[in-house]
């Protein structure tokens, strides 16, 4: 239902109206329905689609490369004025980064995940950054004002997605002090 929202002449128009807007709301959207999609899907379905495509780590690896093109301006610039690469935005947005990412997560490990999110952190601060000190428009649809803008929300998502990140490291789940288990299988020596 959000993807066929996503995808009405109205909603493209309102959310491609600003550069923040594209990054933030839009293109995090379709990432949602991907995830979503993907845990729709019943557990032995998932376990033999992640075998048949190799296992977590290519498809980390294709969510990665994906997700890092459509944070340049350049993929930003095509999916306002090609059609071509606006259908293109909708198809792997959702399919190769939200599905993947959803499909490989539970078999990563804690370095995996951290990975994963670290690169995610540092990929949407520097980019950022680059908006906010760019001295021109780096993206051509979009004006210099908005690209500031976007930059900054960038750099303060990253830093609260950062901290929230680490806090659920340094925390848990806040289930509170865990009983130690007993083993019932050895004997007291």
């Amino acid at each position: 239902m959000l993807y066929l929202l996503l995808g009405t002449p109205w909603a493209r128009h309102q959310l491609e109206a600003s550069m923040t807007l594209h990054m933030l709301v839009q293109m995090p959207l379709l990432v949602i329905v991907g995830i979503t999609a993907c845990r729709l899907l019943p557990d032995c379905w998932r376990q033999r689609l992640l075998d048949g495509l190799g296992g977590a780590i290519p498809c980390v690896v294709v969510a990665m490369f994906v997700s890092s093109y459509w944070m340049l301006p350049r993929a930003l610039d095509a999916a306002l004025t090609e059609p071509l690469a606006e259908i293109s935005k909708f198809i792997t947005l959702p399919l190769l980064v939200g599905f993947l990412l959803a499909l490989s997560w539970r078999r990563l490990t804690l370095i995996g995940r951290g990975f994963v999110w670290t690169n995610f952190f540092s990929m949407l601060a520097v980019l950022g950054w680059l908006y906010i000190v760019a001295p021109v428009r780096i993206c051509n649809s979009y004006l210099v004002n908005d690209q500031q803008h976007a930059g900054w929300y960038m750099v303060i998502l990253a830093t609260l997605l950062f901290l929230w990140w680490l806090g659920t490291l340094l925390v848990g789940d806040g289930g509170g002090p865990r009983k130690p288990s007993i083993d019932t299988d050895r004997t007291p020596e």
